[in-house]
């Protein structure tokens, strides 16, 4: 995807350790807002989410830089891949300020039902994880 959807993300106080950088552990939190920003962005709502029940099975982060107090992330989510029950997506963050790439994350869901058995991804909720959100910008950070 070219143009996928993007979410500003601006980092507080509190999401800072001692070096004065975001705290590792955080970065999983800013994957979870951001994939559920490009869930509404699909599906409307997160709730329904397509009636997608899921649960995450995998999350592999890789950091290149850090982010510091005040700047504003420009996370950029898109579909990577749906496999018959599971789906994955690919979150970049980069520093809006200077383009900088700071991490990457792989997130693996398997859709299930409500109990908790894995369950087909529908054609339905299939065609609208490949087409994604191309050129939605949620902007959280007040950076536009």
């Amino acid at each position: 995807m070219s143009d996928p959807f993007r979410f500003f993300l601006r980092v507080r106080y509190g999401e800072c350790d001692a070096q004065g950088i975001v705290f590792n552990a955080r970065w999983g939190d800013y994957v979870d807002v951001a994939v559920t920003e490009y869930l509404r962005a699909l599906f409307g709502t997160v709730e329904s989410a397509g009636s997608i029940e899921m649960r995450l099975v995998k999350q592999t982060l890789e950091w290149r830089a850090s982010a510091r107090y005040d700047d504003v992330l420009d996370c950029r989510v898109s579909t990577a891949k749906i496999g018959t029950t599971s789906f994955t997506f690919a979150t970049q963050f980069r520093r809006l300020a200077d383009g900088t790439d700071l991490a990457t994350a792989e997130t693996v869901y398997v859709a299930c039902d409500l109990a908790g058995a894995k369950q087909p991804v529908s054609p339905a909720q299939r065609a609208t994880l490949e087409r994604g959100a191309p050129g939605v910008v949620v902007d959280h950070a007040g950076a536009r």
